[in-house]
């Protein structure tokens, strides 16, 4: 873990506090510290502070996301205001936490981010679950069912057809891609694209799936993300 944080005393009891929870812990007072660290010993996941000299968060999230670097990043702030938070998330941040804060809610997201970027397990767990039918083409594309990513460029296309994605749509397409073939319960896609499930009574997950079969299917073919009643959603041909 690389944590960004230029205040001292705040550095320090972060750091301790992510060690003792069994965290390995970098932590740097800046953003160009935070650049060369990213560069230098990539991280599993980033804690940044907004408000640093030199290179601030929002500027650090901007440079990686733009070197395609799709490492976790979760921001701390003292800005409270919605439209700072937004400017967080379009920089390539993935959450936030507001000053002061809760180590524990630290944690928390911390875990839901790592979850998030961790192999999705299958529904029902058992050995003799289906195999994924996705092709790793590298460590950056992925191809099912007539669909390729290229993960880093955030560029996805049906054959030869590209797709015009939001980040969300994006996630959760590849998500559905690295699993293909296999079904993937409303849990365990609440918890990978938003970090935790909003209960059986929420649509945001049905209103997604919506958007993206608008996007990827086509006249006279098969649709190709499938509903599995009561149980969530699989991405296969035919």
């Amino acid at each position: 873990m690389l944590l960004a944080e230029d205040d001292r005393a705040i550095r320090h009891a972060l750091e301790r506090a992510l060690s003792l929870e069994g965290y390995e812990v970098t932590a740097v007072a800046d953003g160009v510290e935070a650049l060369a660290q990213a560069h230098r010993n990539p991280p599993d996941v980033l804690v940044l502070d907004v408000m640093m000299p030199g290179i601030d968060g929002l500027q650090v999230c901007r440079v990686l996301r733009a070197e395609g670097d799709r490492t976790p990043i979760l921001m701390l702030t003292a800005l409270v205001e919605t439209a700072d938070r937004i400017a967080g998330l379009d920089a390539g941040a993935d959450d936030y936490v507001v000053k002061p804060f809760d180590v524990e809610e630290v944690f928390a997201r911390l875990r839901a981010l790592l979850r998030r970027t961790s192999p999705a397990p299958v529904a029902g767990g058992t050995p003799e679950a289906p195999v994924s039918k996705t092709q790793v083409v590298s460590d950056r594309q992925l191809e099912a069912a007539g669909i390729r990513m290229d993960l880093q460029a955030r560029r996805a296309w049906r054959r030869r057809r590209e797709l015009e994605l939001t980040r969300t749509e994006f996630e959760l397409l590849e998500l559905l891609v690295r699993n293909a073939g296999i079904v993937l319960d409303h849990s365990t896609i609440y918890d990978r694209i938003w970090g935790y499930d909003f209960g059986p009574g929420s649509k945001n997950l049905a209103v997604y799936v919506g958007y993206l079969r608008r996007k990827l299917d086509e006249p006279g073919a098969a649709p190709l993300i499938h509903t599995v009643r009561g149980v969530g959603y699989v991405l296969r041909e035919g």
